[in-house]
């Protein structure tokens, strides 16, 4: 790639201009070896947030991630089923790949689930999961095999060798307030997923108040893009867009929403939209991978086994394969670190909850130090939300949230952002349905 510049390609995307895949392979190449620093990626990065790429750019950019590690190869493990797996885009409260990835497992599939770290407003999946001592979010690959063999899932963080240009970006667009770019989410979600070696892919794209993407038409715009790059690449993909007006869980925070998961896997606490998304993101899943005959025979199954607890038990099996306690079900408190001061955002009048800003609530938790304000800032896993209320909730005899801090200032601090984030009215608001609509 002799003769190309960091700086002119870097102009070039300012200026408008589509780029070619060499120039992409370049400062793909370039940021894996370090011959492109961070400030230049992170000038790359806004000028494809403000400048956009085309279809052909948006593919190129997800092949040059794609191809700057290795590809994870399934076939030597004679696994007795398909390889699966789930995206979100993020939300707050959005803990479904904790419960779905065992429930899925449970009903046949294997989920090799690569996740990430907090973005902006929303939550982690490998932060909530750092919350279960001694669970390893970055194993070898010979551990990550084994416990995708025995457990049926594995929901780790990126290795170092996989995708690891888009591990650098990932960082980067977090703290440069670029991180809602249909480009680089597309490219950054299906670099790690086709380098997984899924045989299918199932997207859950956020839209509403929590959502990176807030108005509609966009989120429709990111789920299109996502399909049509992961099938274009040989990945059949499927995308769901769902509704983030509201706390998807009524909770936010690491530990907090790690019990939140083990209540769900148990039938102790089901919220009811929560609920829906995992049921409605797994029957998309069993149905690619040809584990259900249909979307209704596909919820059966993921009834079932939660019933019965194969889903709990597919649980359990990831959590100690993967380091953790083999009892975190039995003593979820006593495992689980528990925040010093704990106490109630009460509204300052009476009336319904007609609306919530679901991302300031989600900037609530980071300035208890639950998610990051800059990149490799150490997160409190015990902080956060509780008991959250949703829309058209009574707010008279109950709590707007529990709030779970480190000190009282915290406390005091969050529950006057706890307070702002929702409005009070007299009516009920008109409540959006939570699946929004399919992409496939």
């Amino acid at each position: 790639m002799a003769g190309l510049l960091a700086p002119e390609i870097i102009r070039r995307k300012r200026d408008g201009y589509s780029l070619e895949r060499p120039e992409i392979d370049f400062l793909i190449q370039g940021l894996v070896s370090g011959v492109v620093g961070a400030e230049q990626a992170a000038a790359f990065a806004m000028a494809v947030f403000f400048r956009g790429m085309d279809a052909r750019e948006c593919a190129a950019l997800t092949e040059a991630m794609t191809a700057s590690g290795t590809r994870l190869d399934w076939r030597g493990l004679d696994l007795a089923g398909p390889v699966l797996d789930k995206h979100s885009t993020g939300g707050v409260g959005d803990v479904v790949s904790l419960m779905l990835a065992p429930m899925v497992a449970a009903c046949g599939g294997y989920v090799p689930m690569i996740a990430g770290r907090g973005l902006g407003h929303t939550g982690g999946t490998v932060d909530k999961l750092e919350a279960i001592p001694g669970y390893r979010t970055a194993p070898d690959l010979a551990t990550m095999r084994r416990v995708v063999r025995d457990a049926g899932c594995a929901i780790v963080g990126q290795s170092e060798d996989l995708a690891p240009a888009d591990r650098r970006l990932y960082a980067i667009r977090d703290v440069t307030a670029t991180v809602e770019s249909i480009p680089l989410i597309t490219a950054s979600i299906l670099s790690k997923k086709l380098a997984a070696g899924l045989d299918a892919l199932v997207m859950d794209v956020k839209t509403g108040a929590g959502a990176f993407m807030v108005e509609r038409d966009q989120s429709r715009a990111l789920a299109q893009s996502l399909v049509s790059t992961g099938n274009a690449a040989g990945l059949p993909t499927r995308a769901l867009i769902t509704d983030m007006s509201e706390p998807l869980a009524s909770c936010a925070g690491n530990a907090i929403e790690i019990a939140r998961a083990i209540d769900y896997l148990t039938g102790v606490r089901r919220d009811t939209r929560l609920h829906e998304v995992v049921l409605a993101l797994g029957a998309e899943m069993l149905t690619l991978g040809n584990l259900a005959s249909s979307r209704e025979d596909a919820r059966e199954k993921l009834e079932r086994v939660l019933a019965s607890g194969a889903a709990a038990e597919r649980f359990v099996k990831m959590v100690a394969g993967l380091g953790g306690p083999p009892d975190l079900l039995d003593a979820p408190a006593r495992r689980l670190a528990q925040a010093p001061v704990v106490v109630e955002a009460r509204a300052q009048r009476e009336g319904r909850v007609t609306a919530i800003d679901v991302r300031a609530l989600g900037l609530a938790v980071v300035a208890l130090g639950g998610g990051r304000r800059r990149a490799g800032e150490k997160i409190d896993p015990a902080v956060g939300l509780s008991d959250l209320a949703p829309l058209g909730a009574d707010i008279a005899a109950r709590p707007l949230a529990r709030v779970h801090a480190r000190d009282e200032a915290s406390a005091a601090a969050t529950i006057e952002a706890v307070r702002r984030a929702y409005v009070i009215g007299g009516g009920a608001p008109a409540i959006e349905p939570v699946i929004v609509e399919s992409v496939a």
